[in-house]
């Protein structure tokens, strides 16, 4: 069985491997190095590594500096530090300058546990999709950080990436590709049940820790010959356009799923594709427009409507009512 970890440890393990091949990679922490696992790059790279202390403002400046200096700076925190705490200066020092700095928030999402709801950021998809130029990646797995880090460093422009502590199952196979901004289809239909169809009945298109539960999600349904497309949207911005529309184009109805504010996120991305493009019927599996709160990641997702089983229900019922 393949060893559970977290999105952070492929992020560790993807800056320390981009820092080998480039000698422009630099990393910024702001204190918390070894909880985002910047210290595998610390600890080979040290004098690439910069520590700035509990200043998160500060160290976007300086990384907006060292991108337009030439450098591929990679900065470093909390989500709920950045960008939450730094938006200001990334909105200005970054987003405005188009400026090759790799904005990196772990600890992102419900699943942060018993750190409460003051660090379980929730608004940061939809923060970092509103700014012009900011490309947006939430990794489904550890491995998929490791890739997804990897190409940052050979990406052109300011990116946000999103990462979560909670250790999670592999999503996809050693072979499934990354590209950032070309969606993975995981999965078409039920022939595992023996079905025909390839995805007719709905499409479920989810990020980050969310598409585990919607494999899962899909699992549950195809034992009521039920057909599920499940699509990996680990880019939410740009969107791969191309491969969700062909896919929602087949099926009946569309649903996402992910650790996220429903406002801003994920599910508005494709709802806004969809009204410009084919309206569908549609249901959004996120966190209502709450707070978190204290617990264990599995309890959390249960108490947010997170899990495959509330995935499968929404499937169920849209397809009743549609």
């Amino acid at each position: 069985m393949t060893k559970m970890l977290a999105t952070r440890d492929g992020f560790g393990q993807g800056l320390a491997e981009l820092g080998g091949m480039n000698r422009n990679v630099v990393a910024l922490c702001a204190d918390v190095d070894e909880s985002t696992r910047a210290n595998v790059f610390r600890d080979k790279f040290p004098d690439r590594f910069f520590e700035v202390g509990v200043a998160e403002q500060n160290m976007v400046g300086m990384a907006a500096g060292m991108a337009l200096a030439g450098k591929i700076p990679f900065a470093v925190s909390y989500a709920s530090f950045v960008p939450c705490r730094t938006y200001d200066q990334i909105r200005i020092s970054v987003a405005y300058n188009n400026a090759n700095v790799k904005l990196v928030g772990g600890h992102a999402g419900l699943t942060t546990g018993f750190d409460g709801a003051t660090h379980q950021t929730l608004e940061d998809i939809a923060m970092m999709r509103a700014l012009p130029n900011m490309t947006v990646i939430v990794p489904a797995d550890a491995r998929e950080a490791r890739l997804a880090t990897m190409a940052l460093g050979e990406h052109r422009g300011p990116a946000y990436l999103r990462l979560g502590r909670a250790p999670v199952a592999s999503a996809g196979d050693e072979s499934t590709p990354f590209k950032i901004g070309q969606a993975q289809i995981l999965r078409r239909g039920s022939a595992r049940m023996g079905d025909a169809q390839e995805g007719n009945d709905a499409t479920i298109v989810a990020c980050g820790i969310m598409v585990n539960e919607a494999l899962e999600a899909a699992d549950q349904l195809a034992a009521k010959h039920i057909g599920v497309t499940v699509i990996n949207c680990h880019t939410i911005k740009p969107l791969d356009t191309k491969t969700l529309l062909s896919s929602i184009s087949q099926s009946k109805i569309v649903v996402t799923a992910e650790e996220a504010q429903v406002n801003g996120g994920l599910g508005d991305a494709i709802a806004s594709l969809l009204a410009e493009n084919m309206p569908h019927p549609m249901a959004k599996i996120a966190v209502r427009d709450r707070f978190g709160q204290s617990g264990k990641p599995q309890e959390l997702l249960e108490e947010y409507g997170l899990t495959a089983r509330h995935i499968a229900e929404a499937v169920i019922m849209l397809l009743d009512k549609y």
